[in-house]
């Protein structure tokens, strides 16, 4: 302790670096446009003695802001120490599936590539992301996950559509998803 106060600087700029640390964590975890996805299976890819195995993981997650939708993301999940203890970088290898699963009704008016999912991949700069658009032409809602980064991104990205029928004997309306963008 008698260090620490020969060298006042060095202990600020530790405590400010600490801070930023937290504010990057609180504000990079869990999901901002969506409820937490619901795990569907895990499937061990790669075993490890000692520590828990490399996974792929599959999620299902409902589209918060169109109702009727439902999207199903495949992501890996490292295991090993890194992967046990939380800081492994996850890749960038996600696949995105996204159904009608009743009729469709827009809860409001939304945004061209508005997120409908983020999910943090890395301690720090990394997260996944699910964006929303709409096809107005051909009344098709896209959606498109990919990850990033603070610095750089990565290319690797996955698409699925979903054409807006109608759901049943019952469902005269067929909603227009061009209606509903800002």
């Amino acid at each position: 302790m008698a260090h620490l106060a020969r060298h006042p600087r060095t202990w600020g700029w530790r405590i400010r670096l600490l801070l930023l640390a937290v504010l990057l964590i609180s504000t990079e975890s869990g999901a901002w446009a969506a409820d937490e996805p619901d795990l569907i299976f895990r499937r061990s890819t790669v075993f490890k003695w000692l520590t828990p195995n490399d996974k792929l993981a599959t999620y299902g997650i409902d589209d918060p802001e169109v109702e009727g939708v439902a999207c199903h993301f495949t992501v890996p999940e490292r295991g090993g120490v890194k992967g046990w203890l939380g800081i492994a970088e996850e890749v960038s290898d996600i696949s995105l599936a996204c159904r009608q699963i009743g009729p469709i009704h827009f809860k409001g008016k939304m945004a061209q590539g508005e997120d409908m999912f983020r999910q943090r991949r890395s301690l720090f700069f990394k997260k996944m992301q699910i964006v929303r658009g709409c096809d107005a032409k051909r009344n098709v809602l896209v959606y498109m996950v990919y990850s990033d980064r603070l610095i750089e991104g990565s290319p690797k990205n996955s698409t699925s559509s979903v054409p807006i029928m109608p759901w049943g004997t019952g469902d005269t309306t067929v909603q227009k998803c061009g209606e509903f963008i800002e």
